[in-house]
């Protein structure tokens, strides 16, 4: 098909129509289990999942930073607000969602989408390990049954026929790239595993059976809660947390796709686009969500790259729901589970084993912290925020250990110390170390052209040293500081020598400015 250029809601895109219109049919088949799981992890009905999956498909798809990337109905937000939906009911998760999506929408406009960039790539390692590991672990219920009541795992004939259909996904989606990429392979893959169970009338679970889909268009339904601030203390906790971890799935996939694609998206942008996308889900009878990194792998490794894919996918999931609900629940499991396992496969970086060995120790010890924090708890938004304070406490203590001090005296008996490396919270006491206050001679030179104050600890490091020299009236001099550290310093006139020319223009972190 001929290649086009596009103007589609401003964003100038190179559009394939075929690739894109495939690809968005793919994800939204992959949408439908993955919606109704998270729905009833949340303890909701699982239309809610669906349309919060189609409301947030759609708007970020039209408005968001990435274009390529898929949101809708995620685990992360069903594990923060299935607490809230058992203690108070459906409602006041309505209202969560759209309060969710206004903190969301402030910290864009706000522009501190840009905060991301403080996460580590260790971090990116750990988060993205983490996630492919829990979308495999999360396939494995497929292999189950209830039997009077319980789970058990299938057994016979049915556990062979689930792993050869899922065997025959994973090679169909391994091998026809090779051949060719006209037509996506995930795609190819499902409709030929639902036509070899159709046709041979093969007994195997069904999307059918873990829920129906069959539903109308999403009503629009203002959350029929009490308007007081009693019911703000009980939401906006659950809307906090639930608009974090939303924001740091979202801008962590972001970046992801950003480094598969080598193109760049607009975090700031994103951060509006979940946020309106979350307002317009609780006010048309959704649970919210985020950006969902395996449909979004699905959709990138499908070849499609703007917008169109993920508002054609939003569009036929809502098609599905309302006329093709008896058809796509007769869907097959067993082709949407080979597809997962393909995406979690995809998704883990391999290439973090080759590391192992090159790598600081202290990185390989955050990636697997923030891998296994996320596998365990489930808890995307504590593994990142664990993984980048212990990337930060790291940072500080190899930075405290750089700083030092060459000295010497001069023809003049002026010693002088000439100050290497920053001064911070980290490196004050091992600055204050270097000094040798009661042995130097009456007249001492600092020379801070190596050097930068980086925080206030810094500046009263120095305010304390400089107070040292006084006591003992021994004339002390500090060259080439920045003009906002000299007035910071409580004893600038007596004991700085200006050299104008040499002085730094970099500028002293204060509480001001921060």
């Amino acid at each position: 098909m001929r290649r086009v250029y596009l103007r589609l809601f401003d964003i100038k895109q190179k559009i394939d129509y075929k690739i894109e219109i495939l690809a968005g049919l793919t994800v939204a088949l992959a949408l439908i289990p993955e919606a109704v799981a998270f729905s009833i992890i949340a303890g909701l009905p699982p239309l809610v999942g669906l349309y919060a999956a189609f409301m947030m498909g759609l708007v970020t798809a039209i408005i968001g930073g990435r274009p390529g990337m898929i949101s809708g109905a995620t685990g992360a937000i069903a594990v923060v607000i299935v607490a809230l939906a058992k203690t108070h009911g459906i409602e006041y998760v309505f209202a969560t969602v759209v309060m969710a999506g206004l903190i969301q929408m402030i910290v864009g406009f706000l522009k501190l989408g840009k905060l991301i960039r403080l996460v580590p790539h260790p971090v990116m390692f750990g988060f993205v390990n983490g996630l492919a590991i829990i979308i495999f672990l999360s396939q494995l219920v497929q292999f189950k049954t209830v039997v009077n009541g319980e789970q058990v795992w299938l057994s016979g004939q049915a556990l062979y026929l689930m792993l050869g259909l899922v065997a025959l996904t994973i090679a169909i989606i391994a091998i026809l790239p090779r051949f060719t990429k006209a037509v996506p392979a995930s795609l190819v893959a499902i409709v030929v595993v639902f036509l070899i169970v159709v046709g041979f009338n093969i007994d195997t679970k069904t999307v059918g059976d873990i829920a129906s889909i069959s539903g109308g268009f999403p009503p629009f339904h203002i959350p029929a809660v009490p308007y007081s601030l009693e019911t703000l203390k009980i939401i906006f906790p659950y809307a906090a947390i639930m608009a974090g971890v939303g924001l740091i799935e979202s801008l962590l996939t972001l970046n992801l796709i950003d480094e598969i694609t080598e193109t760049r998206g607009s975090g700031n942008k994103e951060c509006v686009a979940q946020g309106s996308a979350n307002i317009l889900s609780g006010l048309f009878f959704g649970m919210g969500g985020c950006a969902m990194i395996g449909q979004s792998l699905i959709n990138i490794s499908s070849g499609a790259r703007a917008r169109l894919s993920g508002i054609v996918a939003a569009v036929m999931l809502l098609v599905f729901i309302m006329f093709g609900a008896p058809l796509i629940e007769r869907m097959p499991m067993a082709a949407l589970t080979g597809v997962m396992i393909m995406v979690s496969i995809g998704t883990f970086e391999w290439a973090s084993f080759k590391l192992v060995g090159k790598m600081p120790r202290h990185d390989i010890f955050v990636i697997v912290v923030v891998a296994g924090i996320t596998v365990l708890l489930h808890n995307l938004a504590l593994a990142v925020l664990i993984g980048v304070i212990i990337s930060s406490l790291v940072f500080a203590w190899e930075s405290a250990k750089r700083i030092r001090a060459r000295k010497y005296v001069d023809d003049s008996g002026i010693k002088h110390y000439e100050i290497y490396g920053p001064l911070f919270f980290g490196s004050v006491t091992a600055f204050n170390e270097k000094f040798d206050v009661l042995g130097d001679p009456d007249e001492v030179v600092i020379d801070f052209k190596e050097s930068r104050v980086a925080d206030m600890s810094g500046i009263e490091a120095l305010n304390k040293l400089t107070e040292r020299y006084r006591k003992i009236n021994k004339k002390l001099h500090l060259r080439h500081l920045s003009d906002d550290c000299r007035i910071l310093l409580k004893n600038a006139d007596q004991v700085i020598e200006v050299s104008i020319l040499e002085d730094p223009t970099y500028h002293v972190a204060t509480d001001k400015m921060i």
